[in-house]
């Protein structure tokens, strides 16, 4: 377990860039953290990190459930699981034809369908301190 602590949106961005040094195709890093916790900010910095030709692409996937962000070297896949109420429903978005592929995914509001998070994957909590503060802790 490693804890890094955040004051801004731009040192979470930074934090994510960090982690994404340790990511690879086939990973899978599920983020949790409640509402406005900083989740969306997070990922900008991931894809800054590993496909940056992607960035101006990047906003919350609520409504379309999914992002993709496909990059020269590698393709990531944000999923916003806040509407999915089953596994069924999770199955129609292709989310198990991307866990383990060639690119990398990431999954917000992972808790809401924590049985499809794979047992080998990333897991990342972001909670709001005072302020700006965030707390990552990745697991």
């Amino acid at each position: 377990m490693e804890t890094f602590v955040s004051h801004s949106t731009e040192e979470t961005e930074r934090i994510a860039g960090q982690i994404a040094a340790r990511l690879h195709k086939g990973d899978t890093l599920a983020l949790y953290g409640e509402m406005g916790a900083g989740k969306t900010a997070f990922v900008r910095g991931l894809v800054g990190a590993l496909c940056p030709e992607c960035l101006p692409l990047v906003h919350s996937p609520t409504f379309a459930i999914v992002n993709e962000y496909a990059g020269k070297d590698l393709t990531l896949y944000h999923f916003d699981l806040y509407r999915i109420t089953d596994e069924d429903d999770l199955y129609s978005t292709g989310f198990y034809e991307w866990v383990g592929g060639d690119g990398i995914v990431v999954t917000e509001w992972s808790e809401l369908i924590e049985s499809a998070i794979p047992e080998n994957a990333f897991k990342l909590t972001i909670e709001k301190g005072e302020g700006n503060e965030r707390r990552l802790t990745l697991c």
